[in-house]
């Protein structure tokens, strides 16, 4: 288990090729135990955004706060605080600060190679289905 408050966590430069004023905080990792899935904490400074980029895994995300564009080659669409928004695999994105404060969000992502475990069901001979 974990629990920390995220400025106990090194805020780090987005270093991607692309990026401009981006931060990033890995609240939880591999390294913390986390089997499946990391949980990012995004720092935007205004006019910043991520790299322009795709991958093969989606992304679950919650805007904290701040106005945010995510782009798209479909399209642009606006966030901000509290709104949920999914990223499919393979689609080109990028967030954007489009206000005048620090764009702030979690982004979850699965690990690259996650680390497999079997649980067992307590109640019966037979192994969980992880729900």
């Amino acid at each position: 288990m974990k629990v920390i408050h995220y400025d106990e966590v090194e805020l780090e430069p987005v270093d991607a090729e692309g990026a401009k004023g981006a931060q990033i905080r890995w609240l939880i990792a591999q390294k913390d135990g986390a089997p499946t899935f990391a949980m990012r904490m995004f720092e935007i400074e205004p006019g910043g955004h991520t790299p322009f980029h795709q991958h093969e895994w989606e992304h679950e995300v919650y805007c904290l706060s701040g106005n945010g564009a995510l782009i798209t080659e479909r399209g642009e669409m606006a966030f901000s605080a509290d709104d949920a928004i999914f990223v499919e695999p393979n689609l080109t994105h990028t967030f954007k600060n489009v206000g005048k404060e620090t764009l702030k969000f979690l982004c979850l992502i699965p690990h690259e190679k996650p680390v497999i475990k079997k649980a067992l069901n307590p109640f019966a001979d037979e192994e969980a289905n992880n729900c």
